[in-house]
């Protein structure tokens, strides 16, 4: 039998540019004129070096979501997207619609791209509110141009109490636009929002009712393939009967849940590693600074402390769920405190 490597996910963001200046973006959400960081391409190259050391030494093969900002708009872009060619190493695109055309789309995906993520954050209103005016019709006519390339369209929502009632006409939306994936995650509160404005138990009837929406399409045999993203799908599949926990699952294994210190690391245009770009105050170190592989045995450790999840660490489906610590050190400055969107008790 032929052993695959494991991916490791690095997050890279090459650079803070951007045409839009989103209301819940974490890069200006509390300073709009913020000064932005662009990666060179000697530091890319720098970058990619520390990356494969890493899972050489893990033996892991790299997966890069590369973004910004709009990672296109960085000077060096194609540079970076030739150097991971050579190196046959895959990659996606987390970024904005406005610069795509039928030749960047080729290019891309010549260049090693599998797919290509937009963001779709409400119906044309509510989406351009969070964004800018027009960008919804831009987005939604961008997905056919990637999927025309060869590349996999894909978009993700960000679900707060400003858009919950919507997420159900945003996936027949994005199913009519021809959308390889749709999935939704929650917004992570900055440390000027303390709420993401959602009970519990009001997200529970989102998850049941897109449920049951995604079942239907999923009978009509729909090309789109719908991501449980969130960790609380895990929950909900367990209440409901469709995830049991495995007989033979050993004692202090992790198996599903957050990524982060398990599989993933964020590294921003400065440098600057992170356990998660949505924790504040997770910064391990320097990609320019310090050895990847030395970072994550040593200060991503604290992220790994199961035991201290104060609700978690008491329920069954520790090892798969934990729902997202993100959310939760965002309400309230704690990693391991209750996830506030959480309605198991424990």
């Amino acid at each position: 039998m032929i052993h695959m490597k494991e991916y490791f996910a690095f997050q890279w963001h090459i650079t803070d540019e951007c045409d839009q200046r989103c209301k819940h973006c974490y890069i200006f959400s509390e300073n709009t004129d913020k000064k932005t960081d662009n990666m060179t391409y000697g530091q890319m190259k720098e970058v990619l070096a520390n990356c494969e050391d890493f899972c050489i030494m893990y033996d892991r093969l790299p997966y890069f979501y590369i973004t910004g900002g709009d990672p296109l708009l960085n000077p060096d872009f194609w540079r970076l997207a030739e150097l991971l060619k050579s190196r046959s190493i895959p990659f996606a695109i987390l970024g904005n619609p406005f610069h795509l055309t039928e030749d960047v789309c080729r290019r891309l995906k010549e260049s090693g791209c599998l797919k290509y993520q937009l963001s779709v954050d409400g119906m044309r209103k509510t989406h351009d509110w969070f964004r800018k005016s027009g960008s919804f019709d831009i987005t939604m006519d961008k997905i056919s141009l990637i999927k025309k390339a060869g590349m996999k369209a894909v978009v993700m929502t960000t679900v707060s109490g400003t858009n919950i009632d919507e997420i159900p006409d945003i996936t027949d939306a994005v199913v009519e636009a021809g959308a390889d994936v749709f999935a939704f995650a929650r917004y992570c509160p900055t440390s000027s929002e303390k709420s993401v404005n959602i009970d519990p138990l009001r997200y529970r009837r989102l998850l049941a009712e897109c449920d049951r929406k995604f079942k239907e399409y999923e009978k009509k045999d729909c090309k789109t393939y719908f991501s449980r993203k969130d960790h609380l799908w895990t929950l909900f599949r367990y209440e409901t009967g469709e995830f049991t926990i495995p007989e033979a699952a050993a004692k202090g294994v992790i198996y599903d849940g957050c990524n982060c210190g398990n599989c993933h690391l964020t590294i921003l245009p400065n440098g600057d590693v992170m356990a998660c770009r949505r924790v504040n105050g997770s910064i391990l170190g320097s990609v320019f600074e310090n050895r990847l592989a030395d970072i994550w045995v040593c200060e991503a450790e604290e992220f790994r402390n199961y035991d201290k999840f104060i609700k978690c660490s008491k329920c069954e489906l520790l090892a798969w769920c934990r729902g997202c610590p993100a959310v939760a050190a965002g309400a309230g400055g704690d990693f391991y405190a209750p996830d506030p969107q959480c309605w198991k008790e424990v």
